[in-house]
């Protein structure tokens, strides 16, 4: 059996690809490995694909035990940090069970280069999407995970191309990009460069009645910027707000979307975890190194 751990922004998700569970980030914080048995039993356990945080410290599926300071640069950046994450994350290592380490996008990932003016792309779980998606799809896809953040992806000829993180293009509920009164405050000294991204989503911005269309408007907006590098493409939505802006979405890039659920991160990382045990050498363009 294989298993895929989404560190979402809200929750970790994992699955088998047909079981699953999930635990908010706070209830994370008393994760045991024993909870995957939940799953399967212990013993069943082929391998794991795991993310943690921004997995910017590696640029290769990389087996755990080969993984220094779980994968990352700094703990500091965008981001809320609770703990669950981490004792996920430690409890895996520390198992001895098998497993992978998903990397993010960064400068040192195998990216299009001039999606390098930017130092992040996207968080290691987005891989797990991409993987899901492609393997509906096909090789040539622009997927808009939209939840708590919003992030964009392509894949072109089964590679990631690149990505918008976060904190560049468009809002999530939560999360944003940090406008010029957001830099005003942070100047003032009223808010932290973090604070700031954590509350420039639509749900601080904008009222009720605009909070769905707002982000429909800027996921199709990213997902139309993606297509002019691969007008073949085709476009998914994921993450909790997909059925929502998926009308508005369809209509403004006047063509069909397909639409993923909240555990296609864990169902992506879970098909990554059997493909890699089993022999793979790449996936999307990474590099595996176990």
């Amino acid at each position: 059996m294989f298993i895929g751990i989404d560190h979402g922004t809200t929750a970790m998700r994992f699955s088998t690809g047909m079981q699953e569970f999930k635990v908010s980030r706070e209830e994370a914080r008393h994760f045991s490995v024993s909870d995957l048995s939940r799953l399967c039993p212990l013993e069943e356990i082929e391998g794991i694909a795991v993310c943690y945080s921004m997995g910017d410290g590696i640029s290769a599926i990389t087996s755990i035990e080969k993984v220094s300071d779980r994968g990352i640069v700094s703990r500091e950046g965008a981001g809320k940090h609770i703990g669950g994450g981490t004792r996920v994350y430690d409890q895996i290592r520390e198992s001895g069970l098998p497993a992978v380490v998903i990397p993010g996008l960064h400068r040192a990932s195998p990216t299009d280069p001039r999606f390098k003016a930017y130092s992040h792309q996207a968080s290691p779980e987005k891989i797990g999407i991409l993987y899901e998606v492609v393997h509906d799809l096909g090789g040539d896809v622009v997927v808009c995970d939209a939840s708590s953040n919003t992030v964009t992806l392509l894949v072109t000829g089964g590679r990631i191309t690149g990505a918008f993180d976060a904190c560049i293009f468009a809002p999530g509920t939560r999360h944003g990009a940090l406008d010029v009164d957001a830099i005003r405050r942070i100047d003032r000294g009223d808010s932290t460069a973090n604070d700031a991204f954590l509350n420039a989503g639509v749900d601080h911005t904008m009222p009720p009645g605009l909070r769905v269309e707002t982000m429909a408007m800027f996921a199709a907006m990213e997902c139309a910027a993606m297509l002019l590098v691969n007008p073949g493409a085709r476009v998914a939505l994921a993450g909790s707000m997909a059925p929502a802006i998926a009308p508005g979405v369809e209509a403004l890039l006047a063509r069909e979307v397909a639409v993923y659920d909240e555990w296609c991160a864990a169902r992506g990382l879970a098909r990554i975890a059997r493909d890699v045990f089993s022999g793979a050498t790449g996936i999307l363009g990474l590099a595996v190194d176990r």
